[in-house]
């Protein structure tokens, strides 16, 4: 058994009507930005807010689209896209990937998994 254990919790990002469709909103918890995304009605997405090409915290101001079918933000400064289920870089080249959090909706509410 490991000596050290990564724990998790829930944690409540808001109401689900202060995340527009489509787009992203940053939440900090703790010493993490957290891009939040309402990608469409049914699915949201949560990643790392900042790039990992530049470190800038930028990536809850992407765009947000599909890639044959999957869904990406591209980051807003130099337009490196990512996955927003798995975090993977889609461009050319090497990226580091995003890290992910799992989202749930709850009574209205938004919750993280960090």
């Amino acid at each position: 058994m490991s000596d050290t254990l990564e724990q998790t919790t829930w944690i409540e990002a808001g109401a689900e009507a202060d995340f527009p469709e489509g787009l992203g909103i940053c939440i900090q918890h703790d010493d993490l930005q957290i891009a939040v995304f309402n990608f469409n009605t049914d699915e949201w997405y949560a990643v790392q807010n900042q790039s990992p090409y530049n470190k800038q915290m930028v990536l809850s101001r992407g765009l947000t689209g599909t890639l044959n079918g999957e869904p990406k933000v591209a980051c807003p400064l130099h337009k490196h896209t990512f996955s927003l289920r798995s975090g993977e870089f889609l461009g050319e080249g090497e990226l580091p990937s995003l890290s992910t959090y799992p989202v749930k909706r709850e009574a209205g509410r938004v919750y993280l998994l960090v």
